[in-house]
């Protein structure tokens, strides 16, 4: 075990004591969930939590997010399971992506198996190429045009645009590699690019501003364009709707209190 996974187990377990919450699941989300970290890049933990049955029995809204400042290469924040499992019901991208993170920190209880067992019914597939094609317009408007670009924010227009790819041709959600990503949606010409690129990240190299890569520009330029014009008519819902969804929703988080809390 790694000195941070060390203190990233350390920090939750302190987080546990000092917000009197249980937290149910941890993992990586960010660059070294998605296959591209630098010998550099944060440690992007996020986790799920919930608080003695108590805090929800009011009437007033209360805050449902614990952050803690990025301190040391460690970004540490969660979110309460009800806000979750709200998100959840929307489809939300970045939760169904940290249930698929390979890097997991901590995971005490069965909710996460039970959000998985249930995302496929409740998946969207028009919030998500919506989710993931914003994303792709907003850093490649930012950061890759003009002649000199910053460099590695290839990947982070690359990687959504795929992930829309996949969308389009599975109607599920993506896997949160990019090499998967790169391996199923790529065009096979820009393979051995982005493969060089991924390399250089990896290894650490500086990757600032660099002349910009044409044919990468000309495919996400083109790409961008396309699902533009496809999202509005993509399936906007999963199978999993209305009142059925409600209920088992209300009771995976009924569950889920009565067995974090029975003994204490």
């Amino acid at each position: 075990m790694s000195s941070y996974h060390e203190k990233i187990l350390f920090e939750l377990e302190r987080i546990e004591q000092e917000e009197e919450v249980q937290i149910l699941f941890a993992c990586e989300s960010g660059s070294r969930a998605w296959g591209f970290p630098s010998k550099d890049s944060d440690y992007d933990v996020r986790f799920l939590y919930v608080r003695p049955v108590e805090w929800y029995l009011s009437l007033y809204d209360k805050r449902d997010v614990i952050e803690r400042p990025i301190n040391d290469l460690l970004d540490i924040n969660g979110w309460d399971l009800r806000k979750a499992l709200n998100l959840f019901r929307k489809s939300n991208p970045p939760l169904l992506e940290w249930l698929q993170s390979p890097i997991i920190y901590r995971e005490n209880h069965a909710i996460a198996e039970e959000i998985r067992r249930l995302s496929p019914f409740t998946f969207s597939p028009k919030s998500c190429m919506y989710h993931y094609l914003h994303m792709a317009k907003g850093n490649y408007r930012d950061y890759l045009q003009g002649e000199q670009v910053k460099i590695k924010k290839y990947f982070y227009v690359l990687r959504p645009i795929l992930a829309c790819a996949w969308i389009e041709s599975h109607n599920t959600m993506p896997p949160i590699e990019f090499g998967h990503l790169v391996e199923a949606a790529a065009p096979s010409g820009l393979k051995p690019v982005i493969g060089d690129l991924l390399v250089r990240k990896k290894a650490g190299d500086e990757m600032d501003y660099e002349p910009r890569i044409q044919p990468i520009n000309d495919y996400l330029e083109d790409r961008i364009e396309y699902y533009e014009r496809l999202a509005p008519g993509i399936k906007s819902s999963g199978e999993l709707s209305g009142g059925g969804q409600e209920q088992q929703l209300d009771e995976l988080f009924r569950t889920v209190l009565k067995e974090v809390w029975k003994d204490r």
